[in-house]
């Protein structure tokens, strides 16, 4: 999509850019002469100046109206433009759908869900106006198949898949292009900053069965891969005339369990997702 224009005059906004795939994605578009503005909830305003090959970092918060319009407002006065959009701001509740509140469930389509709608809605009128642009959402291969005791991430994310396939038939006479990419397990923060819901507990029904999972989790994310794996794949997207529908990355055990999910019948795929979790 941005294949005919130069790196550097190509301007990106990635949002959740101060630690992991945000942050890999950011810092490997700097390094390679992309104009790149990340966003952090933390980040100073007005922002640093950037030492050479950094990103600019913006704050926004996801989960407000104004933070979102306000970052793309400044980038829009700071270079005329918005040619990329990288949605991916998120987090992750663990917990039995029983025990995860309604206000728990809340914030995480909030941030992971609404927040993507949020920037997309700001960044749409601009990209319009130019009559190309690129949005690529973060999603997850956990939008693929759910995963227990973290059905709300997977309902965010599996939610961010329709929307996604929608905004591409509804962009798409305006030249703009819009695209997934769904990771597997990574070696990033995500892991240690994962919420667990509230009622997670000894006391809780699901607690010998939602521990054991969540060990099988993390251990699979510890043992993932690089977020870099993530930044080499953005940049190919960038460089594409016509970006596919998604792409996936990670493990390639888990990348082949998504397209199984598509071969197998139902219950024979959930007794293997059973066998792999252990839950009896």
């Amino acid at each position: 999509m941005t294949s005919n224009r130069r790196p550097e005059e190509t301007v990106v906004l990635i949002t959740g850019a101060s630690s992991g795939i945000g942050k890999a994605c950011a810092e490997h578009l700097a390094q390679r002469g992309y104009r790149v503005f990340g966003t952090s909830r933390r980040a100073p305003f007005p922002p640093t100046p950037p030492l050479p090959g950094q990103p600019v970092m913006l704050q926004m918060d996801v989960t407000r109206d104004e933070s979102v319009q306000h970052a793309v407002d400044f980038i829009v006065r700071e270079t005329g433009r918005l040619d990329v959009v990288v949605n991916n701001a998120g987090f992750g509740i663990a917990g039995a759908v029983e025990d995860t509140s309604i206000e728990e469930a809340k914030s995480q389509l909030e941030t992971n869900f609404f927040g993507v709608l949020r920037v997309c809605r700001a960044a749409l009128p601009v990209m319009r106006a130019q009559g190309e642009g690129l949005i690529v959402n973060i999603s997850s291969l956990g939008g693929v198949i759910a995963l227990p005791f973290q059905a709300l991430y997977s309902a965010s994310k599996f939610a961010v898949e329709g929307l996604t396939e929608a905004l591409r038939l509804e962009v798409r006479p305006f030249g703009i292009h819009v695209t997934l990419i769904e990771p597997g397990d990574l070696h990033t923060g995500f892991t240690d900053h994962r919420v667990r819901a509230a009622a997670w507990g000894p006391t809780s029904a699901y607690a010998r069965y939602a521990e054991r999972v969540l060990q099988i989790v993390e251990a699979d994310e510890r043992n993932g891969g690089a977020p870099e794996t993530v930044a080499l794949l953005l940049e190919r997207i960038l460089r594409s005339p016509n970006p596919a529908p998604r792409y996936q990355v990670g493990p390639a055990f888990q990348r082949l369990a998504a397209v199984l999910k598509g071969i197998l019948p139902d219950r024979l795929f959930e007794w293997a997702l059973a066998k792999y979790y252990r839950i009896p």
